[in-house]
C-alpha cells in the first residue's frame, strides 16, 4: 500500500483500504493497549487499597487508649456563700483547674453562665454562687 493511500485510509479510518493482515495487526495493537490499560488500572486499585489498609492500621493502632495509671476526674458543682470583700477572681483562683480550662477567664465565664451573671463584678455579699470543680472521687 502506498504512503498516500495509507494516510488517506487512516484519515477516514476506512477498513476497505487495509489488507487483512494490517487489520489484524491494528486490532492486536488496540487489544494490547486495552490489556495494558486494564493492568494499569488494576495495579492502581491494588496500590490504593494497600495504602488505605496501611493508613487505616496505623491510625487504629494510635488510639486514645488510657494507660493503667489513668485516674478519671469527674465534674461536680457546689454552692458557696459570698462574704464581704470576695470577688469572682479570688474564688476562681482557688477552684480553677488548668487541666480542664484554657485559662482562668474561661472558668470565670462558665461560672457567670451558670449563675446568670452579666458581669463578673456583680457579686453581692450573702448571695449563693454555684461553681464547678473537678474531683477524682466518684460521688
Amino acid at each position: 500500500m502506498s504512503e498516500a493511500l495509507t494516510i488517506a485510509a487512516s484519515l477516514y479510518n476506512d477498513p476497505r483500504y487495509f489488507s487483512k493482515s494490517e487489520i489484524r495487526i491494528r486490532n492486536n495493537k488496540i487489544r494490547r493497549k486495552n490489556i495494558v490499560r486494564r493492568q494499569f488500572i488494576s495495579l492502581m486499585v491494588a496500590i490504593s487499597a494497600l495504602i488505605f489498609i496501611i493508613v487505616f492500621n496505623l491510625t487504629s493502632f494510635n488510639s486514645d487508649a488510657q494507660s493503667d495509671t489513668y485516674v478519671p476526674e469527674y465534674k461536680y458543682y457546689k454552692s458557696i456563700n459570698i462574704h464581704p470583700g470576695d470577688n469572682l477572681w479570688t474564688i476562681a483562683a482557688s477552684m480553677y483547674s488548668a487541666d480542664h480550662y484554657d485559662d482562668i477567664n474561661d472558668y470565670i465565664e462558665e461560672v457567670c453562665n451558670i449563675n446568670n451573671l452579666s458581669d463578673a463584678s456583680d457579686l453581692i455579699a450573702g448571695e449563693t454562687l454555684v461553681i464547678p470543680y473537678y474531683s477524682t472521687e466518684f460521688k
